[in-house]
């Protein structure tokens, strides 16, 4: 994985993160669940590519 993919995919699981405690905050259930998602999305980005450098080794 490359150290700029590393970096996006952390970046939107900190936005999510915060995305969710401003959620949960202001008792939107609609920000609370982008958050998840956006969390959920950057997971499973990196495991995609950790998978990648398995095979690549």
């Amino acid at each position: 994985m490359s150290a700029a993919d590393k970096i996006k995919n952390t970046a939107q699981e900190l936005k999510g993160k915060a995305e969710e405690a401003i959620g949960k905050l202001t008792d939107d259930d609609q920000k609370v669940a982008e958050g998840k998602a956006d969390q959920a999305a950057a997971k499973t980005k990196n495991l995609g590519e950790d998978v990648k450098d398995i095979f690549k080794k």
